[in-house]
């Protein structure tokens, strides 16, 4: 019963608080003023502390919103400058190889052949080193036979057989590749070939003739398409052939074959 008493009496309450908020707050021909003005006054302070507390609500919501436009603003600058990073690398890239490409045709002799510039496109992938793919062909002159350079006149191969737009190089450590060659230091005469594609051999070297470590190989000149003093390589070895006839020198060429990108085919 008691219950039942109390929230009526909490129910009138209300009610009434409610009805005599609503004749204060619409002030129905301003009789309820001296109240409302009482009540404005006495609810100043707490509207007052509402609203900075509002303020600082909304600056903090607007914080954590700024910082969020950040992230997105700073990841965007990241990507950008990934961007321009990787375009600044691929321009120097190019501006290397244009590099390397000026050097080697100025250090190519252009007075002494006719050469033409061409690129490596390929190579042998079941027996690196013992030919590479170049762009130029039949159609820019090129015959099997004619040498090919790089630098400074280093021998690195022959053209095998051609395309119109491409030829095959066979490289000096081919198996099929024979240049006569000569010792620059000594004059000693001998055949260049190459090892399975693994290496290179000067063979057929006299016994009378020397031979010395740390001496340079060129060509010959004897024979075929290639003119004489065309670097070869180094001699690294020296051994007796399995017949016991003749000497043989393990010759380490001067550039490595499989990192070749830049060529000149001598076609005069």
């Amino acid at each position: 019963m008691s219950k039942k008493y109390f929230s009526a009496k909490v129910i009138k309450f209300i009610a009434v608080f409610f009805i005599c908020f609503l004749l204060v707050f619409f002030n129905p021909q301003g009789f309820f003023s001296p109240v409302r003005m009482i009540f404005l006054e006495i609810a100043y302070p707490f509207q007052k502390t509402f609203y900075v507390v509002g303020q600082n609500i909304d600056e903090v919501f607007s914080f954590f919103s700024s910082i969020g436009t950040m992230r997105e603003d700073n990841e965007k600058l990241i990507r950008e400058n990934d961007l321009l990073i990787s375009k600044i690398a691929s321009l120097q890239e190019m501006e290397a190889e244009n590099k390397s490409l000026r050097e080697q045709i100025e250090l190519a002799p252009r007075d002494k052949f006719e050469l033409e510039t061409a690129s490596v496109i390929g190579q042998n992938p079941q027996n690196l080193g013992s030919w590479i793919l170049i762009d130029k062909g039949s159609s820019d002159g090129l015959v099997p036979g004619m040498p090919v350079i790089v630098s400074e006149g280093i021998l690195v191969g022959i053209i095998g057989e051609t395309n119109p737009d491409s030829a095959r190089v066979i490289l000096l450590t081919d198996s099929s590749s024979l240049v006569n060659a000569n010792d620059l230091e000594t004059s000693a005469r001998g055949i260049v070939g190459g090892v399975y594609g693994l290496g290179i051999v000067m063979d057929m070297v006299a016994q009378v003739d020397a031979l010395n470590e740390g001496d340079m190989v060129i060509t010959s000149g004897l024979g075929g398409n290639i003119p004489k003093g065309l670097l070869i390589g180094k001699i690294q070895e020296i051994n007796i052939s399995s017949d016991k006839l003749f000497q043989q020198a393990i010759v380490m060429p001067r550039v490595r074959y499989q990192s070749l990108d830049t060529v000149f085919v001598i076609k005069k």
